[in-house]
């Protein structure tokens, strides 16, 4: 299963501000589905901070999931910290859609090293439920010049990772 402590009154790892009880936590013990595709897309990225294998695997679509889908996703539960979310924008995924797309930009330490995954994310809803689908991989995102870096130094984009190498 893997999952490390958290309290329910610690802020929750998707950034909403709210604490991890009113936010996500409360799709994490299955009290409620989550109701919108962001919402799913956003307790998804909190179970990877988590290490909520189970719920990972849960709110994969059933068509989706792999043979070693569990496996698979504790390996990249284990390998990373995930150290800060940012939804780039959303396309249905509401209460009264079937279907959704999220693009996020996340980032990650991996060792020493900082990195972000910058994925479209497809959903599906079925009897109620929102389930990931599969996602596209998309090129690094890039904050404008004066704006703070995605890697999260507090430095402009432009005076760290913006920079020409």
């Amino acid at each position: 299963m893997l999952i490390s402590a958290a309290s329910p009154t610690q802020p929750c790892p998707c950034g909403t501000g709210r604490t991890l009880g009113q936010c996500c936590g409360q799709y994490h013990d299955g009290k409620l589905p989550a109701p919108t595709a962001e919402t799913l897309m956003r307790s998804r990225y909190s179970a990877y901070c988590l290490k909520n294998i189970d719920y990972l695997v849960n709110t994969e679509h059933p068509d989706s999931r792999q043979p070693n889908a569990r496996q698979s996703i504790a390996a990249t539960a284990r390998s990373a910290t995930w150290v800060g979310l940012k939804v780039l924008g959303t396309k249905a995924g509401g209460g009264g859609d079937d279907t959704g797309v999220v693009e996020f930009m996340a980032v990650y330490r991996s060792g020493a090293e900082v990195a972000q995954l910058h994925e479209r994310s497809r959903f599906r809803k079925e009897a109620g439920r929102w389930f990931y689908v599969d996602g596209d991989m998309l090129p690094p995102w890039r904050p404008k010049k004066n704006e703070p870096c995605w890697c999260g130094s507090g430095k402009k984009f432009k005076q760290c990772h913006g920079k020409k190498r």
